[in-house]
């Protein structure tokens, strides 16, 4: 990938700055550094309303074709957006799940009509979304989806359990999984469906997290129901689509990531020179390593996103992963004895952690979501190195 910016490039970049510096103002400047992982639940309303701002401005859905209401922009440009976003410290965005990974699905695979009844609304950021892929059994191992959706007249009807889903209980719509060929095993027979969660067949019940929040969710299907024309791509054919969306989910935003890591890790040694742990050599190498690694991490996506290679995404989401978690407990290191004690908490929840604790406990699941390091490693050993496949009980 060519590294150097061109003039336009430049000047889209002073844009977005400048957009952000006049915006992030007055009532928005309150919420930032908001949002972050692990803190979904904080100023949600708030952040909606900054998300639809930032429509209304031409900044969502950037790489979108301009036919589907995007800007048609440039890789370059994309990540030049994230990276802005990041360095202003912007609250967390709410829309990542229908903007960056049913979106792109959609003008992939949807139908016109799909697409007319979906697209303005995830630009507009009117309707939010959750992903119904995980199962209590189905977890990393996604072909052994159970929820099942049988065709009853001109409607799906899906009974079933999704678990870990992001953001239900903040969402209007899903896009599901489903089992709906009787019968069929692992990735065969399969559909993709996009069901509405604001009816009775649907209750969502949220987990209490370590860090205080409820991120995600239990998602229980009793007679739900969605239109027999919100399948995406053909009924039976859903793993081709639902594999597709996992490809899209490794995007641009990934370079914003790598931004909100590196303030993340100029946190960390500011509190190591506060509290005088900078002066000691293990640690004060131990940051310096995370500081060289951040750099690799940053060239190692770019090269990602401009190039075919099937194990990329699978070699980017190990290394940032334990990368976090890495400087979760330098993080725990650095504070010492502090990082043991929590803050008086409130009615709602028993205790209060601080930024460097919440950054700890939660980056312990990063090597877990979003495919776990034992799926990573087995992609790349099956589909990178042609090493024989998993045995399975």
């Amino acid at each position: 990938m060519d590294l150097t910016y061109s003039d336009a490039d430049q000047a889209f970049r002073a844009e977005v700055r400048a957009w952000l510096e006049e915006h992030l103002t007055g009532r928005w400047a309150a919420l930032k550094g908001l949002g972050g992982a692990g803190r979904d639940h904080e100023a949600h309303e708030e952040r909606v309303a900054w998300n639809r701002l930032l429509a209304e401005h031409g900044w969502t859905c950037l790489g979108w074709p301009e036919e589907h209401g995007g800007r048609g922009l440039s890789l370059v440009q994309q990540v030049i957006f994230h990276e802005e976003y990041a360095r202003a410290d912007a609250p967390g965005r709410v829309n990542h799940l229908g903007e960056e990974l049913l979106g792109p699905t959609l003008i992939a695979f949807g139908t016109p009509e799909q697409q007319a009844r979906f697209l303005p609304r995830i630009v507009a950021v009117e309707e939010l979304w959750a992903q119904g892929y995980s199962e209590p059994d189905a977890g990393s191992d996604l072909a052994n989806v159970q929820t099942k959706a049988r065709l009853v007249g001109d409607e799906w009807v899906i009974d079933g359990q999704k678990v870990w889903t992001s953001n239900a209980h903040l969402s209007q719509w899903a896009f599901v999984v489903c089992r709906t060929v009787p019968g069929s095993t692992r990735h065969h027979g399969l559909s993709f469906l996009l069901v509405p969660l604001e009816q009775d067949g649907v209750e969502i019940r949220p987990i209490e997290q370590l860090t205080g929040g409820s991120e995600f969710n239990e998602v229980f299907f009793t007679g739900a129901r969605t239109a027999a024309d919100l399948v995406v791509g053909e009924p039976g054919g859903g793993w081709q689509v639902a594999m597709a969306l996992l490809g899209f989910e490794r995007g641009v935003s990934v370079l914003g990531q790598v931004v909100g890591f590196a303030r993340e890790l100029d946190g960390v040694v500011g509190l190591a020179r506060e509290t005088g742990a900078i002066d000691d050599p293990v640690l004060r190498d131990r940051l310096a390593a995370l500081k060289v690694e951040l750099e690799v991490m940053r060239f190692q996506a770019l090269r990602g996103l401009a190039s075919d290679d099937p194990g990329g995404a699978s070699v980017f989401k190990l290394v940032w992963a334990g990368w976090h978690r890495r400087l979760g407990e330098v993080a725990m290191d650095v504070a010492g004895a502090a990082g043991l004690t929590s803050l008086p908490g409130s009615p709602e929840s028993p205790y209060e952690l601080d930024r460097w604790q919440r950054l700890f406990l939660f980056s312990r699941a990063d090597t877990i979501y979003g495919g776990s390091d034992e799926v990573q490693r087995n992609i790349l050993a099956e589909r990178v190195l042609g090493l024989p496949k998993e045995a399975r009980g």
